[in-house]
């Protein structure tokens, strides 16, 4: 069990630092500011450019606040259509956040506390004290949310390894799809698909904003009654 344990956490610090030191070798903070230069960054890979992607988005997971989750899934559709933009994404994106359980989980608060900013920590704790399956589904499937920070939040939680897989996956699918058609509306000169699509996640986001508070507290009243069924 010892031998287990360390092995997976050799193996979860060393990928961490691996992908550290291409980001720093490479520069990839200065193209973060371009999307221009990270589209032809990654072209640049061919015929390895698919591969180049995916991993770009787990680590896009990985280092939080480096990059917006949608701008980089927006390139993704840009470059490679909504079809396997939508699958390279969810495959990198999916396995960040596997990654991004496993270490809270395996190191805790104190490195969390590290990589996720106090403020959003004290706003989303509800989800470290239960497993709050419901609210993290939801917050998931919201354009703009800080899913990478939610992630290692949800990794401090009593949800399992496969609770977690099986409401981050679908739950990230449908704004994947969203913001993939809009990189590659763009880059077809379809603007009517990409404004409409663009006011579909403005609209999820602003609900979701503004209505946090109840949400937050229907999360609480879904644990309650599960709480209830047990007994």
């Amino acid at each position: 069990m010892k031998t287990s344990y360390a092995f997976k956490s050799i193996f979860l610090v060393s990928f961490v630092i691996l992908g550290t030191y291409f980001f720093i070798h490479y520069e990839l903070n200065l193209f973060l500011l371009d999307q221009n230069k990270l589209i032809e960054f990654i072209n640049s890979f061919h015929p390895y450019d698919d591969f180049i992607f995916i991993v770009f988005q787990i680590f896009q997971v990985l280092i939080v606040g480096t990059i917006p989750g949608e701008i980089s899934e927006f390139i993704g559709g840009y470059i490679y259509g909504p079809v396997l933009g939508t699958i390279y994404s969810a495959i990198g994106l999916c396995i960040g956040s596997w990654l991004a359980f496993a270490l809270a989980r395996v190191y805790g608060l104190p490195f969390v506390r590290r990589i996720v900013r106090p403020s959003i920590m004290e706003k989303y704790d509800y989800l470290m004290e239960h497993q709050g399956r419901h609210i993290s589904f939801i917050l998931f499937m919201v354009p703009g949310f800080p899913k990478a920070a939610l992630c290692y939040i949800i990794g401090l939680s009593h949800m399992t390894i496969w609770t977690f897989i099986a409401v981050s996956t679908p739950g990230r699918l449908l704004g994947i799809i969203l913001v993939s058609i809009c990189g590659s509306s763009l880059k077809n000169h379809q603007g009517m698909i990409f404004f409409i699509l663009l006011a579909i996640m403005s609209i999820l986001f602003l609900l979701v904003y503004f209505f946090r508070d109840r949400l937050l507290k229907l999360a609480g009243n879904w644990k309650s009654m599960d709480i209830e069924k047990k007994k």
